[in-house]
């Protein structure tokens, strides 16, 4: 009977539309599914792992379909959901579907390289079975350690030498290089058990009373009492001892104090036995505190309720509550009910910095059920972490599956089975949408659609909600429910504006402080208080003047001036990281009266620093906060008042709760007042509230101290006032009469390219076709405020589309306009960047 070719279509982690064919060999047919991986040829020299999304009899219209070389996983890597999110990411942030399983996959579940072949240890020799251009690969590997796919096809003289090579691999004599292997490595661990003939009580005392009469034994009875005490620390209630557990070898060896040539002669001896076991690089962590022991107030309990009636005909709640009002607690509760019903919760954070403080409070109510997903952790660490949201049973040793996971914004893109809530704290947060690389999505729209997915709720929770989350709660798309007191009575702090213009005419100056911050500093202090101080610039000092000529070093590479660091004395570009020594003269005109101007955190931390010697200062900032564990030290400190002042950037502005902090200090909020954005207004008012928020959150009064050279600012009063409908107001009077979101949608195209002229001429070309397709709808092109990035020169163009029209129609149209535009020859080599919802 004949045999049923089947092909497979996969996804390769590439920015190239769709899927691809390849045909799957008859001996592991049966193996290939939905969601695993299998290694495949692609191009002439290239091995990719790609991913299986159908099995199929279509046969393709192309000659000669590739074969798939070998298959990864027994079992999915992605689950349904999973991929049905990545679909629409794709389709509605105008990405490649392969753009989007990039990020998505840890770097330690993709393989790409060049093919290099050699031939197997494990081969043999025997050739008599193989054919004439097999023996002539064979033969030619002979003489070589390894050779690529390209090298070989002269070589030997075939053209078409993948099938002869997929031949050899499976006869075993012939592999390739790391392609084929998966890169992910479990941590192993010796551990030791007793064997057989001594799993007993009695046996086991017997064997100690027999050691024990010899004292050159002396040294195996103290191993062997050390194992029965780690036996005795991991019995279970009410249950006798285990003495067939297995046990971790170095912990025995430390805790006994003996030499490992005691462990091999027990084990000669038959006593022993000792095995590689397979375990967690992950942290275990053990629930202490019960939710039941939660009190909420009579305000919280209220928001609670209104919350879960309006989950019933509500997908998406936004939770609005002043700083400081108890919206974690909240959290809490409705995480403990939807983990009682058996489903995960996902609960997103901007920041890596917020998810070491709140991870301590939830593992406090949630133990291992807890996991935490973000960057800062290693390719290895984010296996298991993926493993063990969609494989609960992936270690021996530890079984517990994730269900509730905390991280930043890729911890959306995980393999969650039933969801049952997601919660996005801090929604309103810029850090939630990605810039570069595609996908550029919004985790918190993403977020809404994913719960959708999975028929789940989510709960969006802030002091200072986005206009699009608040326009929505207002339109009814959204449940709302507010809470306007602090918890347990505690007062929103008093906030000063100090008139920077004033201070300097009246010579009340010190640094960058006005004599007023610096008071209030000084009583803080005294009292055994905190303080926080936000300068959202790093670096010492913003740029190097020379006041001859009037020049800034500039880098080569970006249209930036570079930043000062006096802890490396080098001047460094934020944006791509080109750095050089300080110069002793002008490179340009080599005056020798250059200065430095502005100032950033690692300023204002020195000043402090000379001001209050006694103070003990600490800066958080994305030059103290690289290492894996660098926030939760600085965090940690600040939280058990091993610190007194803590000088930071945004960072310190995110929902991080503080007992003693009395006074907060706000150096330059022009900065943030004065981006060119249509956006700077709400998002001044957001940080500058959030930041504020982190002043008196217990039963000490706050104080808010905010330097300015524009006190008259609408956004400042809002502020003092906390009045967040007030500056709702004003922002969508703004928003409606310019036609911006969230009156509007709006699309954000990009060109890019390294000559300044390819990028105008293309630009004027683009132009003209989008006002033909979008009439009246269209800004740009424009240069951006830093126009040339990594030796990329930039122009914008910005798309505004009504709210009632078709978006999947506008989109294809814009899709169907840069591919005819990509069509000219001039023009291919211009990169177009879309942001959908820039």
């Amino acid at each position: 009977m004949e045999r049923i070719t089947y092909f497979v279509d996969v996804l390769l982690p590439l920015p190239l539309p769709g899927y691809f064919t390849y045909r799957i060999p008859h001996d592991f047919s049966s193996e290939v599914k939905f969601g695993t991986r299998v290694v495949v040829p692609f191009g002439k020299s290239k091995l990719y792992s790609a991913l299986v999304v159908r099995v199929h009899t279509d046969a393709p219209k192309q000659v000669n379909t590739k074969y798939i070389l070998a298959l990864i996983d027994e079992q999915p890597v992605v689950s349904e959901k999973q991929f049905e999110l990545w679909q629409w990411l794709s389709h509605y942030y105008m990405c490649e579907i392969g753009e989007v399983m990039a990020i998505a996959l840890p770097s330690a579940l993709k393989i790409a390289s060049e093919t290099k072949i050699m031939l197997s240890p494990e081969f043999d020799g025997d050739i008599s079975t193989f054919m004439p251009r097999e023996i002539s690969v064979v033969e030619a590997l002979s003489y070589r350690s390894a050779v690529t796919v390209d090298e070989m096809a002269k070589i030997a003289g075939v053209q078409k030498i993948i099938p002869v090579i997929k031949s050899l691999v499976e006869k075993g004599a012939v592999i390739t290089d790391e392609e084929i292997r998966d890169p992910y490595k479990p941590k192993v661990e010796n551990y030791l058990s007793l064997t057989n003939n001594f799993t007993n009580e009695q046996a086991f005392y017997k064997l100690l009373d027999d050691l024990g009469k010899s004292k050159r034994n002396a040294k195996q009875v103290d191993l062997l009492l050390s194992f029965f005490m780690q036996l005795q620390e991991r019995k279970e209630e009410d249950k006798p001892i285990n003495f067939a557990l297995s046990l971790p070898k170095k912990e025995i060896l430390t805790r006994a104090n003996v030499s490992p040539s005691r462990v091999e002669t027990l084990i000669t001896k038959g006593f022993l036995k000792e095995e590689q076991v397979k375990v967690s690089r992950l942290s275990s962590y053990d629930s202490y505190d019960e939710t039941a022991n939660i009190a909420l107030s009579e305000e919280q309990q209220v928001a609670m309720r209104q919350i879960l009636s309006q989950f019933e005909d509500k997908q998406t709640v936004l939770l609005h509550g002043v700083t400081g009002s108890g919206k974690t607690e909240i959290y809490i509760k409705l995480i403990d009910k939807v983990l009682s019903e058996g489903k995960q919760v996902l609960y997103l954070l901007p920041e890596i910095a917020l998810t070491s403080q709140i991870v301590n409070r939830l593992r406090r109510y949630f133990g291992d059920r807890v996991g935490v997903y973000h960057s800062r952790f290693n390719e290895f660490e984010r296996v298991e972490i993926w493993n063990k949201v969609l494989n609960p049973d992936d270690f021996s040793q530890e079984s517990s599956k994730y269900q509730l996971i905390l991280g930043a914004r890729s911890a959306l893109l995980l393999p969650y089975q039933n969801l049952g809530l997601i919660i996005v704290d801090e929604e309103h947060d810029a850090s939630y949408k990605q810039y570069d690389p595609a996908p550029r999505y919004h985790a918190r729209d993403s977020a809404i659609v994913l719960a959708n997915m999975h028929n789940a709720k989510t709960l969006l929770g802030t002091a200072t909600p986005s206009l699009e989350s608040y326009y929505n709660a207002k339109q009814g798309k959204y449940g709302l429910v507010e809470l306007t007191k602090r918890y347990a009575e505690s007062m929103l702090p008093e906030i000063w504006l100090v008139d920077l213009v004033k201070a300097t005419r009246q010579k009340k100056i010190e640094g960058h402080f006005s004599q007023f911050l610096i008071e209030h500093i000084e009583q803080a202090l005294a009292n055994k208080e905190q303080v926080i101080i936000f300068q959202n610039r790093r670096g010492f000092a913003l740029r190097l003047f020379c006041n001859t000529c009037q020049t800034m070093p500039m880098c080569i590479h970006c249209d930036v001036s570079l930043t000062y660091h006096k802890r490396s004395s080098l001047l460094k570009c934020h944006y791509c990281g080109y750095a050089i020594e300080v110069p002793s003269e002008c490179p340009t005109c080599h005056s020798k009266d250059i200065e430095m101007k502005g100032f950033g955190t690692e300023k204002v931390e020195d000043f402090l620093q000379e001001r209050f010697p006694e103070a003990r200062i600490a800066r958080m900032d994305l030059d103290t906060t690289r290492s894996k564990t660098g926030y939760q030290k600085i965090i940690a400190d600040f939280e058990n008042q091993q610190t007194d002042i803590l000088v930071g950037t945004q960072m310190v502005t995110k929902g991080l709760d503080f007992d003693r902090v009395s006074v907060v200090g706000i150096l330059n909020a022009d900065n943030l007042l004065s981006y060119p954005d249509f956006r700077s207004f709400e998002r001044a008012f957001q940080t500058l509230a959030q930041v504020s928020g982190r002043a008196g959150r217990k039963q000490i009064p706050g104080k808010v101290i905010i330097q300015s050279y524009n006190t008259a600012h609408p956004a400042l009063e809002y502020v003092v006032g906390n009045d967040y409908q007030a500056m709702y107001n004003h922002q969508m009077a703004e928003r409606q009469q310019f036609k911006y979101p969230p009156c509007n949608r709006l699309i954000k195209l990009t060109l890019k390219h390294h000559k300044e002229e390819y990028v105008t001429a293309a630009g004027n070309e683009l132009a003209l076709l989008l006002q033909q397709a979008f009439p009246g709808r269209i800004l740009g092109p424009e240069f951006p405020l830093v126009s040339r990035i990594q030796n990329q020169y930039l122009k914008d163009f910005w798309i505004k589309l009504d709210k009632n029209q078709q978006l999947d129609i506008e989109k294809a149209k814009l899709k169907a306009l840069i591919e005819h535009f990509r069509s000219h020859s001039q023009y291919k080599s211009v990169r177009v960047v879309v942001n959908v919802d820039a």
